[in-house]
């Protein structure tokens, strides 16, 4: 691939003005009898290239000058951790990362992120890691941006990884981004499919596209590492294996600040070396909001309420039923927009990504951005009045009828 371009030749063109005519966009135009492309106009589209009696007009590929990626190897994985606790996301990341880097050839590493966080990043060796970087300091033991994009774009120009993976955390979201911009590299968000091409070798990072109507998949070819977050819940998490053998590798990274502000005077002066990261912020204290926890993502049972509720407190036989199974209550977009329920219980495309043993739909019409967040389900199980609802298209058992009269019948089932 390369660039194409619009050519006119002068010793050919006779000015004869047919092109002028063919041309969709008005992008031609004669000058001292010749033609003239106006580039700003015109898209490459070609309608004047054949009408040409003379073939003076061509459309020409200028080659593009391929960058040399062989020295990239390898898959790597962005390992996230809160309060020196792993997250779930790390071992899914790394299971699916296993996948790729077999497909490949290549070894797969993790890198992580803390302070005294050596004992828990080994667990990742059992689920596939080959090489463990850590970077310890007290800098380091919670999430901030511009230190961890210096020390995290460092080590990828150092070590020059093939492919990177990272979740699609809000800690995830606000890293891949500037990941890819100090790289100069593309990124693919919110990815649910990842494979290698058997032939090209390279990324396919498939995701959900317009409003979820289609799945596009997106590769990167010219540039490196091949980059994409992955929502939690989205791949699957391998049994850990105790026998298996990594190493551990400890980065030295020093961190220090080194900022002079004069607000008087207005200046703001920094100064920097590779040794030495510059900090912006510094947290002073964490506040936890105090609220019942959620958590879709882990559940083996989750009972959905959509808009055949009727109203908010349609949602009290949604609870009940979830508490009656020993499960979490889950709601489509539709009534979180409608402030009927809060969002950490959306399931879906703009929600949380489940993979239960069992998902109750109650009057879910099964919309494709709902779906892409259940999918995973072992079972599903929809109530709707709507006999031709899409979640009848999916479920595995399906009821048609009122979950009002239907979901207060299985609270007594299942309670007794």
């Amino acid at each position: 691939m390369g660039v194409i371009m619009l050519k006119i030749s002068e010793d050919k063109c006779i000015g004869c003005k047919i092109c002028i005519d063919k041309c969709p966009f008005d992008a031609l135009k004669m000058e001292n009898s010749i033609a003239v492309v106006n580039a700003e106009k015109c898209t490459l589209c070609g309608a004047c290239v054949e009408p040409c009696p003379v073939d003076a007009i061509t459309l020409e590929q200028k080659k593009k000058v391929k960058k040399d990626l062989s020295d990239y190897k390898g898959v790597w994985v962005l390992a996230e951790q809160r309060e020196n606790q792993l997250m779930n996301v790390s071992y899914e990341l790394v299971s699916e990362g296993r996948k790729l880097a077999d497909a490949i050839n290549e070894d797969l590493s993790a890198v992580v992120l803390g302070s005294n966080i050596k004992e828990e990043a080994k667990k990742l060796i059992g689920y596939g890691a080959d090489h463990i970087y850590i970077i310890e300091d007290d800098e380091l033991k919670d999430y901030r941006t511009s230190t961890y994009t210096k020390v995290i774009t460092d080590l990828i120009e150092s070590y020059k990884p093939e492919i990177v993976l990272l979740g699609a955390t809000h800690n995830g979201r606000d890293l891949g981004p500037r990941l890819s911009a100090r790289l100069k590299t593309g990124l693919t968000a919110d990815c649910t499919k990842l494979e290698i091409d058997s032939e090209e070798g390279i990324l396919l990072q498939t995701r959900p596209a317009f409003g979820g109507n289609l799945m596009a998949t997106i590769i990167c070819p010219d540039h490196r590492p091949q980059m994409s977050t992955v929502r939690p819940g989205v791949m699957n998490m391998a049994e850990p294996d105790e026998s298996r053998k990594g190493d551990i590798k400890e980065v030295d990274v020093k961190l220090g600040e080194s900022i002079d502000l004069n607000v008087k005077r207005k200046v703001f002066n920094v100064t920097s070396d590779i040794s030495k990261i510059d900090v912006f912020t510094r947290i002073k204290e964490i506040v936890k909001e105090a609220r019942a926890s959620v958590n879709l993502e882990d559940a083996d049972i989750i009972v959905s309420g959509g808009r055949g509720v009727g109203n908010p407190d349609g949602f009290g036989i949604i609870k009940s039923l979830a508490s009656a199974l020993n499960g979490e209550v889950g709601a489509s977009r539709a009534v979180v927009d409608e402030g009927w329920i809060d969002q950490d219980h959306q399931v879906g495309q703009t929600g949380k990504t489940v993979k239960p043993k069992l998902y109750i739909a109650c009057g879910i019409s099964g919309a494709i951005q709902h779906r892409a967040g259940m999918n995973g389900a072992d079972y599903i199980i929809a109530i709707n009045t709507d006999k031709d609802a899409d979640i009848f298209g999916i479920c595995d058992y399906g009821i048609v009828g009122d979950l009002h009269t239907i979901v207060p019948l299985m609270i007594e089932a299942f309670g007794s």
